[in-house]
């Protein structure tokens, strides 16, 4: 399956989470998972998105290869994948949140620039400038910042 978000949601433990809805194909095995293995896809691997996405209207699928790992099968040529056993699975709404304990993380192939998937499209992020970010190392509390309009 495709998802359009993943999130970080703990350090101690190290936790993940995505949110499938229950009308997808996942929904039929978020309460029996024994493990599973977040994929995240490079720039050049929308065709892949599309494919698991459910989307994919070609009489072959994409070239691609699942390679076995730890917890489940992994997608070969990724830009990283984490692999995760589940922790809790919560019943919200019309979707399931999905929380993982990551057991490892790993970087795959070059180049390192990301598929992105914004308001419909797929993006790109452009390299070219960037600020560094401040030291937030000795920061042991973060306040509250609350916006409204």
């Amino acid at each position: 399956m495709t998802v359009n978000a993943v999130s970080s949601l703990s350090l101690d433990p190290l936790l993940v989470m995505f949110c499938p809805g229950k009308k997808s194909n996942m929904s039929r095995h978020v309460e029996n998972l024994s493990g599973f293995t977040i994929n995240i896809l490079r720039h050049d691997q929308q065709a892949l998105s599309t494919y698991f996405a459910g989307g994919w209207r070609e009489a072959t699928p994409p070239p691609f290869r699942l390679m076995p790992s730890r917890c489940a099968p992994r997608l070969e040529g990724s830009l990283a994948y984490i692999e995760c056993e589940p922790h809790q699975v919560i019943e919200v709404g019309d979707h399931w949140m999905v929380i993982g304990r990551v057991l490892d993380v790993s970087r795959g192939v070059q180049p390192h620039r990301p598929l992105l998937f914004l308001s419909g499209r797929y993006r790109s992020i452009d390299f070219s400038e960037s600020v560094p970010a401040p030291d937030l190392s000795n920061v042991h509390d973060e306040p509250a910042h609350i916006y409204y309009e």
